[in-house]
């Protein structure tokens, strides 16, 4: 089923606001940008950034683009080597200032990423959604989004693609503004940057129930 926008804002002007709310974000923050590439170089070495194919608008693969945080560290046997301890002190302070992600603002200014929507998670999760959970792939996956300021990554992945599904039907320009206000708040606390058992968040790997619901819904 196509995606029908909620309103004009996300018909004609959403879009046209990313591109520049993204390109004056990357004018005003390059600075930034380019003292955090240079300690990323100095304390993880190359490459600066991570790369990785991410499921876009309608499950559509593009190349995210984010500040590398962890290390490249194997085991003997040539293995890769668990998160939690890839993951530096450094690339926890990172990740726990959102400042890792400042490179999106490319994926966000070529029409790939929105700055609020869906988070965009790993390729192997698509053929493990629900057809509710599926339906966050109906807009551009976001730089923030609704299940970000609810709880980030302390809160179960149903939930999160619960807040994702609210999202995709209410898209407003008020909404995308509290949305991002809420954002900056929730960077500041530090809040929900991991689930409690794990550095970020466990591996999605299904849902039993065969359907979602409004997470207000018992609210």
């Amino acid at each position: 089923m196509k995606h029908k926008p909620y309103g004009p804002y996300e018909k004609y002007f959403k879009r046209p606001l990313d591109f520049w709310c993204a390109s004056l974000a990357a004018v005003v923050l390059s600075p930034v940008m380019l003292v955090t590439a240079i300690l990323v170089k100095i304390k993880l070495g190359s490459p600066v950034l991570f790369v990785q194919e991410r499921p876009g608008k309608d499950g559509k693969l593009f190349k995210l683009y984010k500040f590398r945080t962890m290390t490249d560290a194997r085991n003997k046997d040539g293995k890769i080597l668990p998160d939690s301890v890839r993951l530096t002190p450094f690339g926890k302070k990172l990740r726990a200032t959102s400042l890792d992600e400042l490179p999106e603002l490319i994926n966000m200014i070529k029409g790939e990423m929105s700055v609020v929507g869906p988070r965009p998670l790993l390729v192997s999760y698509l053929p493990r959604y629900n057809e509710h959970q599926a339906r966050r792939h109906e807009v551009r996956p976001g730089f923030t989004g609704l299940a970000q300021v609810h709880g980030r990554n302390a809160i179960t992945w149903e939930e999160k693609f619960d807040w994702d599904v609210k999202y995709v039907d209410h898209i407003t320009f008020w909404g995308d503004f509290k949305i991002i206000l809420a954002t900056i708040k929730t960077v500041l606390k530090h809040d929900g940057i991991t689930s409690g058992t794990y550095v970020t968040m466990e591996q999605f790997m299904g849902t039993k129930e065969t359907g979602g619901k409004d997470p207000n819904e018992n609210k």
